[in-house]
């Protein structure tokens, strides 16, 4: 595999999970703010996002990698009507510049709550497309290992997947930050951290019982659709690389969220309850960078490329 192909690995993989976490912080930034008031919501949040944007930064920087000539990215976008990978770098630019107009109005404050949701669920359209076209890009018929359903089915999969995680892990190391600086403060929101991430485990074991639904489905489909060569390369030349990421994202969304769950059960436990967060989070992250290395180089083609 080629230095442009892991470019596409580090730009899908980082711009699902930018997606993915700002969609699930503005769910649990609303129903905290339901819960406890906006301030409280605002701790528990504002510096979570601070992340979000480097990440999808780092991203698209790693997506110019991918062209012959980056100086020559601009052109790409001149295909809007035609070009899903056009409109894929047009949803990718307006969700980094609408998430960055909601990041300083969250930061500084600007206008009521209810303004500044309104402007994070545009933002959070604006990425759920940014996905949808990024899938749309490989359904192509050259690429009968690509061109399945289960392509978006498991990109938004793996966008919501590591944007809960990835939230939790946040979550966690902003509790941190604020019992380090205000003690008093972090008692409010250990509770908060202990319900989110109550949430957050649950909602990781249902991703995960749909991603073992959509997995096999897939290789049965690419057997089903002619792909038969990628389909066999799951179970001979790459098995083991499969059962690893199948093992990871079991273990980090499965069996380290169950015992997240548990932790975050009673007060007390928000050191152990950190480092489980922050091991789900790893261990998805390898995992589904390990199933996108697998989408990559198991594709195969027929007629023209």
């Amino acid at each position: 595999m080629n230095v442009r192909e892991w470019a596409l690995i580090t730009f899908t993989i980082l711009a699902q999970m930018s997606v993915g976490s700002f969609i699930v912080l503005g769910i649990v930034h609303y129903f905290v703010g339901k819960k406890a008031g906006e301030q409280q919501a605002d701790e528990l949040s504002d510096r979570a996002l601070l992340a979000i944007g480097p990440v999808l930064a780092l991203g698209m920087a790693a997506s110019l990698l991918h062209l012959g000539n980056p100086l020559n990215a601009y052109k790409a976008v001149t295909n809007l009507g035609t070009s899903w990978l056009s409109r894929e770098i047009f949803f990718g630019v307006l969700f980094a510049v609408a998430g960055a107009a909601f990041a300083v109005m969250q930061w500084k404050k600007i206008a009521t709550f209810q303004v500044r949701n309104v402007i994070a669920m545009v933002a959070a359209g604006i990425g759920i497309a940014l996905v949808y076209s990024m899938s749309m890009v490989y359904m192509m018929p050259t690429r009968p290992g690509w061109n399945l359903i289960t392509t978006p089915v498991s990109f938004f999969a793996t966008t919501l997947l590591l944007g809960v995680l990835a939230m939790g892990a946040a979550f966690v190391a902003n509790y941190w930050y604020v019992q380090s600086k205000n003690p008093g403060c972090a008692s409010e929101q250990c509770v908060l951290l202990r319900d989110s991430l109550r949430w957050i485990a649950i909602s990781s074991i249902v991703l995960l019982g749909f991603q073992f639904v959509v997995l096999p489905l897939s290789i049965a489909l690419m057997a089903a659709s002619g792909a038969t060569e990628s389909a066999a390369m799951f179970v001979g030349e790459y098995g083991a690389l499969f059962a690893l990421r199948l093992v990871l994202v079991f273990l980090g969304a499965g069996v380290l969220g169950i015992f997240v769950y548990r932790e975050a059960q009673s007060a007390g436990h928000e050191r152990m309850m950190s480092v489980l967060a922050y091991g789900a989070f790893a261990f998805v992250l390898v995992g589904e960078i390990v199933g996108r290395f697998l989408f990559y180089a198991t594709a195969t083609h027929f007629g023209l490329q």
